[in-house]
């Protein structure tokens, strides 16, 4: 069993990053061999819409055909058997290098005719992991739950199955020196006691969503 997750956060020792480590250690203790790649590494840019990677009988049919920093990434994908992907939330959405590393991965094997049917060569078990300041309440307020369910919906036609985890409520202000930055000493103290009490509740769900993703 191989898992490979991807960090699509622009920091390697936060919130996402530790969340994703959890997930790989809940998948390492069930004997998968585990990867982490972090995105903001590797110089790429999102799908350009050649359609090569649909045209029959071409030398890029099911895989994207641009060659850049991305592409030893790809080519590590029809080897795994898990996926877990995971980027923090700026301006309602995963971040940029995270949304084109889903449109290369993913749209290779999205067939346009039928809509939407699947053109993967194998079933991989997909885990997205979103790490957001806003709580629970504004979550639903803004209607990011049901972006990620659609989402989930999508990878999981094309590769098989996935599964979702919000982790709410992160903030950086627990370990940033908040006095050079407009804040307040609620909003660092509400987030000192969230890192203490309920993000250590979240790396264990991360935990163990891995070893369900590890699981034959």
């Amino acid at each position: 069993m191989r898992v490979l997750a991807i960090n699509g956060s622009p920091r390697k020792d936060r919130n996402t990053a530790t969340i994703l480590s959890s997930a790989l250690d809940g998948a390492a203790s069930q004997g998968a061999k585990t990867e982490l790649v972090h995105l903001y590494d590797l110089d790429f840019k999102g799908c350009k819409s050649c359609l090569a990677c649909k045209l029959k009988g071409g030398k890029s049919y099911c895989k994207c055909a641009q060659q850049d920093g991305l592409t030893p990434v790809l080519e590590k994908i029809p080897n795994v058997d898990a996926m877990i992907l995971g980027s923090p939330i700026y301006f309602g959405s995963v971040t940029g290098e995270m949304r084109s590393f889903i449109e290369r991965a993913a749209y290779p094997y999205f067939a346009l005719e039928p809509l939407g049917a699947s053109m993967s060569p194998k079933k991989i078990k997909i885990g997205l992991i979103a790490t957001l300041q806003a709580d629970e309440n504004r979550v639903k307020e803004m209607g990011m739950d049901r972006l990620f369910a659609g989402t989930e919906m999508i990878l999981g036609r094309i590769f098989g199955s996935a599964e979702s985890l919000l982790v709410t409520g992160t903030d950086r202000w627990w370990s940033d020196d908040y006095t050079k930055y407009i804040s307040s000493h609620e909003a660092v103290a509400k987030a000192k006691q969230h890192r203490e009490e309920v993000f250590p509740v979240d790396c264990r769900k991360a935990f163990d969503m891995g070893v369900r993703l590890s699981k034959k």
